[in-house]
């Protein structure tokens, strides 16, 4: 069977030939005539099956042929992806098979700019690919409008429940229209999926089960060797040189494990990228983007990314370290052989990983063959380490590495004293710090804060002390200052040089001769009382002014 014999547009064919796609996958022959008649789906299939073309093709149809428009703020097909790489793969795709054809296509997701994704909901776009957690924002900030959907596709549905979306999933099927179509894909279906799939789908959905579930890809040679978990590295190293590894994912459990293969690889002078949840957006495209260009042959990833790419020529799939969840390993190993290729999967498997590996095979019902150590591994993996360049250590490794040891630290250090004292002791009889030995110094001139005119002014004494009151004897007034005779109140404050004086050069403009010791004059911004005062109205006279009646 052919892609011409299922019922697809023209354009579409165009594009697949286009693309050098002829002959379908088993889940796109069974998929795509159905939808193309209206009706709802249930797809059960692993990765790297050609899901996405099974669900984009029949839709891009549809959608020209209702002849309808986006409102505003609103799409008419709304794919959920789990993860950014997804998203932007269906993205691409959509783009390509719709070549030629009015269908616009836009991107929601985070990592990105929210104000982008406004301007590019303002119009209506025809297919909007999104993850949950962007989506959910925008409908919260009322930017996005789902009631005018006509095609719904949850691709990926079990990782959206692994990665805690469901309470995202429940808000936005609350927001959408009671018709429409809905698609639902899952490379597993345990009782939580299909539960979750009968919130989406009508009654009646037409099920397609092309393979049975969890099984690996048959294309892929499945290793494993038994190794210490220090001496992976070295492995990794010797197994990355051979140049029948064309292009290699290795994946490891965690974020920072992936930044460590990193470094250790560039410090035997083997380049790789890096792609995890802790990189930002533009970090992640460029590590995707130089991956797929062939710049850079190895590429480093978590499981967030397992599902997510989609790069042809994958010959190697390395597993750095087992993943805990079995399912994932299905998925690791399915980035490579595909498109029909052959591909090569190697696990390392440290002792107290052993439990996963039974869990693997438990799950795929087979067993992985064991491959021993290579010939004369010791001494290779002295030599790695011997040759390894140093590999500056980051802020954040030394930090996890030295967390409790360096907060003990910052509570033994001083804060800001001139004497050591555990950490929470006070001076005792609450006394300050002398106002000279701010930040572990004192000063030249006695501890005064201001060596100027204005010394000793600030004066330390006892925290909480109020300075002592100058004593004055009973009946005496406050000293006034004097006043020119018949002058005006403020002539005192004149700033005017006398008759005959000459202004100082350096003397601020407004000062008086000399230098100017208490500052401007006081200005009194409050409205003077007395003035602006209303009178009584005088009889023969109106409220407002003193014409005559």
């Amino acid at each position: 069977m052919q892609f011409n014999q299922l019922g697809l547009s023209k354009a579409v064919l165009s594009a697949l030939d286009a693309k050098g796609y002829t002959v379908p996958t088993p889940i796109q022959a069974q998929a795509i005539p159905p939808l193309l008649e209206g009706k709802d789906l249930l797809g059960i299939a692993q990765t790297g099956t050609g899901k996405t073309l099974a669900f984009i093709a029949p839709s891009i149809d549809r959608l020209i042929a209702s002849g309808k428009r986006a409102q505003p703020r609103g799409c008419r097909m709304l794919v959920l992806a789990p993860t950014r790489e997804l998203a932007a793969q269906i993205a691409e795709s959509a783009k390509a098979y719709s070549k030629g054809q009015p269908i616009s296509v836009a991107t929601v997701f985070g990592g990105t700019s929210v104000h982008k994704n406004k301007v590019d909901l303002a119009r209506g776009v025809d297919i909007l690919v999104a993850t949950p957690g962007r989506l959910v924002d925008l409908l919260d900030q009322h930017y996005l409008i789902l009631l005018g959907i006509e095609i719904f596709v949850l691709d990926e549905a079990d990782q959206m429940m692994d990665l805690g979306f469901i309470h995202a999933l429940k808000r936005i099927v609350r927001e959408l229209p009671s018709k429409r179509q809905s698609l639902f894909f899952s490379a597993t279906m345990p009782k939580t999926i299909r539960d979750l799939a009968g919130q989406f789908l009508r009654s009646d959905p037409v099920e397609v089960k092309v393979t049975p579930v969890a099984t690996t890809a048959e294309r892929v040679e499945q290793s494993v060797t038994f190794v210490n978990q220090a001496e992976k590295q070295s492995l990794l190293t010797m197994l990355v040189r051979d140049p029948a590894v064309e292009r290699a994912l290795i994946f490891t459990r965690t974020k920072h494990g992936a930044d460590r293969v990193v470094k250790l690889l560039a410090g035997n002078g083997i380049a790789a990228n890096a792609i995890h949840g802790n990189k930002s957006q533009p970090q992640r495209e460029r590590a995707l983007g130089e991956f797929k260009a062939g710049k850079v042959k190895l590429l480093i990833a978590t499981d967030i990314a397992a599902r997510g790419i989609d790069v042809s020529g994958v010959s190697h799939v390395f597993n750095f370290e087992l993943p805990n969840v079995p399912e994932q390993y299905v998925h690791r190993i399915g980035r490579t052989a595909r498109a029909g290729k052959d591909g090569i999967a190697i696990s390392f498997c440290a002792d107290d990983e052993r439990p996963y590996l039974k869990d693997i095979e438990k799950l795929t019902r087979q067993k992985v063959t064991v491959v021993p150590l290579p010939a004369d591994f010791m001494n290779e993996s002295g030599k790695i380490k011997s040759t390894r360049s140093p590999v500056s250590i980051s802020r954040d490794e030394e930090n996890g590495r030295n967390g409790r040891a360096m907060q003990n630290q910052r509570g033994a250090r001083p804060t800001g004293g001139n004497s050591q004292r555990p950490s929470g002791q006070g001076r005792p009889g609450g006394q300050g710090r002398p106002q000279g030995q701010r930040d572990g110094q004192r000063s030249d001139n006695g501890g005064n804060r201001y060596p100027d005119s204005r010394a000793g002014v600030h004066q330390a004494r006892p925290a909480g002390e109020r300075a002592p009151a100058q004593a004055r004897p009973a009946g005496e007034q406050r000293p006034q200052q004097a006043r020119p005779a018949g002058g005006d109140k403020w002539a005192h404050l004149d700033q005017r040089p006398a008759q005959g004086e000459q202004r100082r050069a350096d003397a601020p403009r407004g000062a008086p001769h000399g230098e100017r010791s208490q500052g401007d004059a006081p200005r009194n911004y409050a409205r003077p009382k007395g003035k602006f005062t209303g009178r009584p109205a005088q009889p023969g006279q109106r409220q407002g002014g003193n014409r005559p009646r």
